[in-house]
């Protein structure tokens, strides 16, 4: 199916987790396992055995000291929520709107005129420079 994501990882142990807590409840209703409960080991405890500590990365010095990113963050944060509360831009401008539909009729005509023949002389002095012959 074009357009799909593959599930991530969070979305298959996710999947998983339900599935076994489903399996929970209706073992809950049913008759007791043949199987001892403490033999089941819980997802989270397999993962957590089995899931390697990432290494820690060293970045280094911070590139800014901490007061002026607070400063920035903040500042940011204002803009965030002055423009989330900015009413919408409206739709067009009537003005431009008139002023380009006044002038499409102009323009369409001067290209009509002009465009061929400014296409025409660079493609001849093109040919000429790579060539070195006149046309």
């Amino acid at each position: 199916m074009p357009g799909a994501r593959e599930p991530s990882m969070e979305d298959i142990l996710a999947s998983i987790k339900r599935v076994i807590a489903e399996e929970k409840e209706i073992r809950a209703a049913a008759p007791p396992p043949l199987a001892e409960e403490e033999d089941i080991l819980e997802l989270n405890e397999t993962l957590e055995a089995t899931a390697p500590e990432p290494e820690p990365i060293d970045l280094g010095p911070p590139l800014m000291e901490e007061k002026a990113a607070d400063s920035s963050r903040q500042r940011l944060e204002v803009l965030a929520s002055v423009a989330a509360s900015a009413p919408p831009p409206p739709q067009g401008n009537p003005l431009e709107d008139m002023v380009r539909d006044m002038l499409r009729p102009i323009l369409k005509q001067w290209l009509d005129d002009h465009l061929p023949g400014i296409v025409d002389e660079h493609v001849k002095r093109e040919i000429h420079r790579i060539t070195g012959r006149p046309l």
